[in-house]
């Protein structure tokens, strides 16, 4: 053909499948901007790269804009899962990583903690120490050389003196200051 007819058949085709392919694809992908964009795309391809048969331009459209559909409907399902995948990033970024004041914090509370722990008798610093340690209580008990059912009453008993000494030390600071 010559550039003139291909100008005129182009137009033609476009007349008459624009409105059925444009319909197709806000069937598809569900977004009428999108839709016009892949349209004008599947346009684009017949342009370039016409099917040899006209009579076949119905089929070959069809395939075209289906094909294109499920390309930009599978990278917005890639950039959907890449921008949900950085956003659980940065959000157990920031939970992960502490500011300065929380480390100094928790460092002042762990000295806080192992001065009250070393003001216990060993008893029951040791059973404190095992049992947030994640040992269980046969563990303790073997470990400290007593009877599995006393380890619930000595533990209760430590954490006791531990929070009365806790309190005691707080009361004594806010005194002070």
């Amino acid at each position: 053909m010559e550039p003139q007819q291909t100008s005129e058949f182009f137009r033609e085709v476009f007349y008459i499948h624009y409105p059925t392919v444009r319909r197709k694809l806000v069937g598809l992908v569900r977004d009428e901007a999108a839709a016009e964009d892949l349209a004008q795309e599947v346009f684009l391809r017949l342009y370039r790269n016409p099917p040899d048969d006209p009579s076949v331009m119905g089929a070959w459209l069809h395939r075209v804009l289906t094909r294109i559909a499920y390309d930009y409907l599978n990278k917005k399902a890639r950039e959907r899962a890449l921008h949900e995948k950085q956003s659980l990033h940065i959000l157990s970024t920031e939970e992960d990583q502490p500011s300065n004041e929380q480390i100094l914090m928790r460092q002042l509370d762990q000295e806080e903690m192992r001065e009250w722990l070393e003001e216990l008798p060993e008893r029951d610093r040791k059973a404190l120490l095992l049992r947030y340690s994640g040992y269980s209580y046969a563990e303790i008990a073997e470990q400290l050389q007593v009877r599995p059912p006393l380890v619930g009453t000595l533990l209760h008993r430590a954490t006791e003196r531990l929070r009365r000494h806790a309190e005691a030390q707080t009361q004594a600071h806010a005194q002070i200051e």
